[in-house]
């Protein structure tokens, strides 16, 4: 009888030991092979460290999209017109495949190190190289942000799971097949919930009175990555095996999605869930997370058809688009092959199954090849791998243990910090959530700050938040615009920007004057700074507020020397013009007198008498 490889069984125990003796272990030393050489009459493949002339394929095709791109602005799909008739008569499906590469240390079946910014061919061991011999080994530590990822989006966890082989022939794939979990994946039969505020399109919500909708996950499986590719004119390519092996998942959503909007929107949910339990650290931006889109329409209210899938009767010949690497790409790349689809069907013709291209800032989808099937890339299980067992305990653990996620963060922080959805959801999508913490801490300083001088009424607590976020997404967020920095840039603490606003807050400086002192703790070395108390008793910046009278004095004086922008308010209704009096008077007034809120009520009093 032929030896059955053991299985591999991770349980809570052991996943504990891993992590108490990562930091203390060094990795194995992985065999680096620099150069290999694959020649034909067509082209030269090589791998080798990246050559100065070398050229990110993706990089290449930005660029070649810059001139299509203003051409495409001025060409308007289906899409961009929502009374158009066809889209009442065909119905759009479409079905998500996301690939994430997981935030693991070592690679999926080897102990080489995983990396983004290595040198080309840094770090590949002899299986990632495909050298005879050479076998899988599969590292159990890459199932935990596999396992994270999972649970974040509600799956039923498998206690066992297997490895199959997908075979095809590429330059980038050295074994000539994909290991992947194809019969037998890790986790199954999760969801999304997706709201108005996610992005999706209204028309999806099919309930009345509903705010959002639930897209299946059909399952979710590990697989190896492929070999970066990069071109060297005039035709060569450079491969680079350090991505060989780097851990993956594959989210398989159902056809669930019916509009270009909620396929992006759906992308973009996955991204922030993967981030916010820490299974993803890189995102579409990066390359990190990549999506294949399968589409199809067919006639509303048809149930003749025969395609199924995932238990979806009727829909009509899907078509594959792959390796989407943007939100926008996801949105414009459906939307353009549900048009052609219906083109074709207008127009008494047949879809093909079959595999399409999309290239940035195009309005078509390219055909690539015929769509590949089971038979195709001949699965089968793989010999050299045991199947893998996850123990009940470790999942209880890894689910209680599981961080915050996106949707409970930005609830919590509407309710705590009285901030509205919009600016919730943007401190959240920027800089990995740093934003919102930042701001959440200096909320929590300013309230603490305003109480000691004894305001902390409900009013002035209800305006603590909003004022916060105002100034960390347009005031802190415009100085890092103007000047093309990160936010890891910023040198300005939680402590001197709540210093700050409560002095704000409490009146004891104006809006304009704390802009100016926002500007000089930009600008200066955090090691050379005094604090914003100090700055402000050494500049005499504290607020020296002029009496009723001299407001209206100021008032009346600005008024009597533009009649034409006083007739523009009183005459013709623009009432947006008021504040144009108020800066005036802020302007003109001594440095610290005037409070452009007072301003703004004198104006009207006298504008509106």
């Amino acid at each position: 009888m032929p030896l059955q490889p053991r299985p591999i069984t991770l349980s809570l125990r052991q996943t504990c030991l891993y992590y108490a003796c990562r930091s203390r272990l060094s990795p194995l030393a992985s065999v680096q092979p620099r150069h290999q050489h694959f020649s034909g009459s067509a082209c030269r493949f090589e791998t080798a460290k990246a050559a100065d002339a070398a050229v990110p394929l993706r990089k290449q095709l930005k660029e070649e999209a810059k001139q299509r791109k203003k051409s495409a602005k001025s060409a308007k799909s289906l899409g961009n017109n929502a009374a158009d008739p066809l889209l009442d008569k065909w119905e759009l499906t479409v079905g998500i495949e996301v690939h994430a590469e997981l935030n693991t240390a070592h690679k999926l079946f080897s102990t080489a190190q995983t990396s983004l910014n290595a040198e080309a061919n840094e770090h590949v061991a002899r299986f990632d190289a495909a050298l005879p011999g050479a076998q899988p080994a599969f590292q159990k530590a890459t199932l935990i942000p596999a396992l994270r990822a999972a649970l974040a989006m509600d799956c039923d966890i498998q206690s066992r799971s297997s490895w199959d082989r997908k075979h095809y022939f590429y330059q980038d794939q050295p074994n000539g097949y994909q290991i992947t979990q194809y019969y037998e994946p890790f986790a199954r039969s999760g969801s999304l919930t997706l709201t108005l505020e996610d992005g999706i399109d209204p028309n999806d919500i099919s309930e009345p009175g509903a705010t959002g909708l639930t897209i299946g996950i059909k399952q979710i499986q590990m697989e190896q990555d492929t070999a970066k590719t990069a071109l060297q004119p005039p035709s060569t390519y450079l491969l680079d095996f350090n991505r060989v092996s780097h851990p993956l998942i594959e989210i398989i959503t159902l056809p669930q999605i019916h509009s270009p909007a909620t396929a992006a929107a759906t992308v973009r949910k996955i991204q922030s869930l993967l981030k916010s339990v820490d299974s993803c650290v890189a995102g579409m931006e990066t390359g990190g997370l990549r999506a294949d889109v399968n589409v199809s329409v067919r006639k509303r209210g048809s149930t003749d058809d025969n395609n199924e899938y995932s238990g979806v009767k009727g829909l009509g010949t899907r078509t594959e688009i792959k390796n989407l690497s943007s939100f926008k790409a996801v949105e414009d790349a459906v939307t353009a092959e549900r048009d052609r689809q219906i083109k074709v069907l207008e127009g008494g013709g047949v879809i093909e199954g079959e595999t399409r291209g999309w290239t940035i800032g195009s309005t078509e989808t390219i055909r690539l090849r015929s769509k590949e099937g089971e038979v195709d890339y001949r699965y089968m299980p793989d010999p050299d791998l045991p199947p893998v067992l996850v123990s009940s305990e470790l999942v209880n653990h890894l689910r209680k243990t599981l961080p915050e996620l996106p949707d409970s963060t930005i609830s919590r922080t509407l309710n705590d910090f009285g901030l509205s959805m919009k600016d919730a959801k943007t401190l959240f999508s920027f800089d990995d959530g740093e934003r919102l913490e930042y701001c959440a801490e200096t909320i929590d300083l300013v309230s603490k700050k305003i109480s000691a001088q004894g305001l902390n009424d409900d009013q002035n607590q209800a305006k603590v938040g909003k004022l916060v976020a105002n100034w960390v997404l347009h005031e802190i967020g415009g100085l890092l615009t103007s000047d093309g920095r990160e936010w890891s840039d910023l040198t300005i603490t939680t402590e001197e920007l709540a210093s700050l606003l409560a002095n704000l807050m409490s009146k004891k400086i104006t809006a304009r004057v704390g802009k100016q002192i926002l500007q000089q703790l930009y600008d200066e070395d955090p090691d050379d700074r005094i604090s914003v108390d100090a700055r402000i008793d050494e500049g005499n910046l504290r607020l020296r507020p002029i009496s009723r009278e001299e407001y209206i004095e100021l008032a009346q004086s600005i008024m009597d020397e533009n009649p034409d922008m006083v007739s523009a308010v009183r005459d013709k209704g623009q009432k947006g013009k008021t504040m144009w009096f108020v800066g005036q008077m802020v302007r003109r007034a001594e440095e610290g007198t005037v409070e452009a809120e007072k301003a703004k009520e004198i104006i009207e009093e006298l504008l509106f008498p």
